[in-house]
């Protein structure tokens, strides 16, 4: 039963609920009360008539029928009509919480927590704990959570670009690792599509990940392809570096590059059943778009970046370097498919910026470099993606930040409901709602420290919508248009939107694994 006889007589007590393994200090805030609710709880459960009690940063009580007589409030909010969910987590987002901490575009999709250091990319290890101190000073809009980047382990270690690391360097990362995760990192993550991570082999792969499975935590990883020929191997490379070092595992923004249809989906599907049912612990987010994001040197061959010398490569090798771009750009859906998202052509396709320069596409893209920019992607299929969302075990993402010139950054969690639920009808509701709630928490573990549901005792991240009125206003051409329809936005027990409007608080915390969160 969710309603507490208790309850009553504990908040006139002044008493506050505990969260797992957090020890409180007699209540002694102001008690907020959200009345006359639908409450989607985040379990995947349908949602039930109730009331909720908040004081201290968590939820006191969650009441189910009738709201007790008599019950003394310091704010009331009559949420008649509206449902109230868990507040969003954001599995794979990007940015930094030193110089944008508000992160109002995550704030405005409904997202309370952000997890970073994702693509192998992090602050350093072995700075990390003051890292998270200086985050926690900057006094972040959502909470932030991180993960520690192999990649960056690697650069950190001396490693960098090595193509052979020894069993010496192979212990200073392992050691780098550790300390991260002492600090209060989620786990590992990894760019193996990336430099300096697509030069490890599995002996280290499985050395990094072991102070993770220790701690029963996950990697995260963007594998080493995700092009379709190349992405079940990719998992079973991620599977296998599950199993040798007993980490749990998870594929980064799973996406197949040029696979097509629902049958397609199907098969990768069943090879993630397939492995679940061998005893893998594999789960993965995604986003809901079908073009990616990163930078130019996706496009060139190996030979055309570090350590090589790229200007060399230009002298000596210009007509093959021209030919494997025009190859690679034409498989990727040509140059009308790649959309530049920074410096002096942002906003233009590659076949644009060759007609305005009467360059050929790949003699752009070697003016360009490797290093010239990144773009968005338009290389993914619809019904694939939609189906692979599906997925039991896959949350919802965004793989975005506030300066990214692609949409997903301001409206990956809005068009979950506005397109996937309520114009589809792909996902119910409560399953869109668990997706990006309680799976999510389940998968990095915050569900251990009280977050991701509602619960009594947990945090009080909480969103109260009407979902029918959810609307992502991003696009391509106008990327950063904060989402609507999430008006009520509390974090951590604050409310800090109301009726639409940021109020200018700020409550949102630096998370850590395996350390208080107490008030």
């Amino acid at each position: 039963m969710r309603h507490f006889v208790l309850m009553l007589v504990l908040v006139l007590a002044g008493a506050c609920a505990t969260s797992p393994g957090v020890d409180h200090a007699p209540s002694r805030g102001p008690l907020l009360l959200i009345t006359n609710a639908h409450i989607l709880d985040g379990t995947g459960e349908p949602p039930f008539p109730g009331h909720l009690v908040v004081r201290d940063g968590r939820i006191v009580s969650v009441i189910e029928g009738d709201l007790p007589q008599g019950l003394h409030a310091d704010r009331i909010i009559d949420a008649t009509d509206k449902i109230v969910t868990p507040g969003f987590i954001d599995t794979h987002a990007h940015g930094d919480p030193l110089s944008t901490p508000g992160f109002e575009n995550f704030l405005a999709m409904g997202v309370t927590t952000i997890a970073l250091g994702q693509d192998g990319r992090s602050a350093p290890a072995g700075e990390m704990a003051d890292w998270m101190r200086r985050v926690e000073e900057a006094v972040p809009g959502p909470n932030i959570m991180t993960y520690v980047g192999h990649g960056t382990v690697r650069s950190e270690s001396g490693v960098g670009l090595a193509t052979d690391p020894s069993t010496a360097d192979i212990a200073r990362m392992e050691a780098l690792v550790e300390k991260a995760l002492e600090a209060g990192a989620y786990g590992l993550t990894t760019g193996l599509e990336y430099q300096p991570g697509n030069f490890a082999e599995m002996e280290e792969l499985v050395a990094v990940a072991r102070p993770v499975a220790e701690r029963d935590l996950v990697v995260m990883s963007h594998m080493r392809s995700e092009d379709d020929d190349q992405l079940l191997a990719s998992i079973q490379e991620l599977l296998e570096q599950g199993t040798r070092s007993g980490a749990r595992v998870h594929v980064s923004h799973i996406k197949s590059v040029y696979g097509r249809g629902t049958s397609r989906a199907g098969e990768i599907l069943d090879a993630l059943a397939a492995a679940r049912a061998e005893g893998h612990q594999i789960t993965a987010d995604i986003y809901p778009y079908t073009a990616s994001f990163t930078g130019l040197s996706l496009l060139f061959p190996d030979y055309a970046l570090p350590p090589h010398d790229y200007t060399e490569v230009v002298e000596e090798r210009r007509e093959d370097l021209a030919e494997y771009l025009y190859n690679r750009v034409a498989a990727r859906n040509g140059p009308d498919a790649t959309l530049m998202g920074t410096g002096p052509h942002a906003g233009k396709t590659l076949a644009e910026i060759a007609a305005e320069t009467g360059l050929s596409y790949e003699q752009v893209l070697i003016e360009m470099g490797p290093g010239g920019g990144a773009a968005a992607y338009f290389v993914m299929d619809e019904d694939l993606q939609g189906h692979l969302l599906l997925d039991p075990l896959t949350n919802v993402c965004s793989d975005g930040s506030p300066e990214m010139r692609h949409p997903r950054g301001y409206g990956s969690f809005a068009k979950i409901i506005r397109y996937y639920v309520n114009e589809r009808g792909a996902l119910s509701l409560p399953e869109a709602i668990h997706k990006m709630t309680g799976l999510p928490a389940a998968t990095t573990g915050l569900d251990r420290e009280g977050r991701g549901t509602i619960a009594e005792g947990n945090a009080a991240d909480l969103l109260i919508f009407d979902p029918r009125s959810i609307q992502d206003t991003a696009t391509f051409e106008n990327p950063h248009q904060l989402a609507e329809g999430f008006d009520t936005i509390i974090v951590n027990g604050t409310i800090i939107r109301e009726n639409g409007i940021f109020t200018g608080a700020r409550t949102g915390r630096m998370l850590r694994h395996g350390h208080s969160h107490g008030e």
